[in-house]
């Protein structure tokens, strides 16, 4: 039997290829919990410096699978608890990794997937196609931190739209949205997805994490409180290795080098 997963190393970068095409990628538990335990890993990897998720297939991700847990022995509503212990984990750590994590959008990103997309820090999608909230069309309500990172990328106003009416969102609708990063060809999201990440591969780490975690938490923290957070982070980060480069790279008026030797 194949691997619900693939995880492909190219040098720094990481591709982890959701592997359920016959589903179109829609995850069961022992899907979702191996992609839980592979984000874990590389997420600890110091070797690993960008991770980008695609989809096997006709689909990038389709959500979790109803049928799964429409026949779990104790009832779906057990199912789910169950796929969102996993499922929250993944996400969770994709929101606090140090890393650039890149959705690589083709066919369908639907119900989880469209959650999946949505954690990452960024989004190429195929001119050709489809986000789609989903679950609210199968009388679920949203899950895997869509009601927390949607509408802070479209607005309340928008973001209830979305799930109210959900409308299938085509790739220049989420562009102008701003669902996603950029809108390439078809058959070219994980190619491009890729060159960001090679690009990123050498940005200092430590400035990205400061300041992915900074831009995260600025939503639950008052202003004062927030920026003393900042503070506290760009000490840290004046005293890291990178920043330490980044320093003596301007003094002597030449480009930082933030990739290990």
């Amino acid at each position: 039997m194949a691997e619900s997963i693939k995880v492909v190393k190219d040098k720094e970068i990481a591709r982890i290829i959701l592997n359920r095409p016959e589903a179109f990628n829609s995850f069961d538990f022992e899907m979702i919990d191996a992609m839980a335990r592979s984000i874990v890993e590389l997420a600890s990897d110091n070797s690993v410096r960008g991770i980008v998720i695609s989809g096997e297939g006709k689909a990038f991700c389709a959500g979790g699978d109803l049928k799964w847990a429409g026949s779990f022995p104790s009832g779906p509503g057990a199912g789910f608890h169950k796929l969102a212990a996993s499922f929250h984990m993944m996400i969770l750590e994709i929101r606090r990794m140090g890393k650039p994590v890149i959705a690589a959008i083709h066919g369908v990103a639907a119900g989880g997937g469209f959650a999946i997309a949505l954690a990452c820090d960024f989004r190429v999608m195929e001119e050709t196609a489809t986000l789609r909230q989903a679950y609210t069309s199968n009388g679920l309500c949203i899950d895997g931190g869509g009601t927390f990172t949607l509408p802070r990328l479209v607005g309340l106003a928008r973001a209830l739209e979305i799930v109210a009416f959900d409308a299938p969102i085509p790739a220049d609708k989420a562009l102008s949205w701003g669902l996603v990063t950029k809108v390439v060809p078809k058959g070219k999201a994980e190619e491009e997805a890729l060159n960001m990440a090679h690009e990123l591969s050498h940005i200092s780490l430590d400035s990205f994490t400061w300041s992915k975690q900074l831009l995260t938490d600025s939503f639950n923290t008052s202003f004062e409180t927030q920026i003393e957070h900042e503070r506290t982070g760009l000490s840290a980060c004046a005293e890291s290795k990178d920043g330490r480069e980044g320093i003596q790279a301007f003094k002597e008026k030449r480009k930082p080098d933030f990739v290990p030797q």
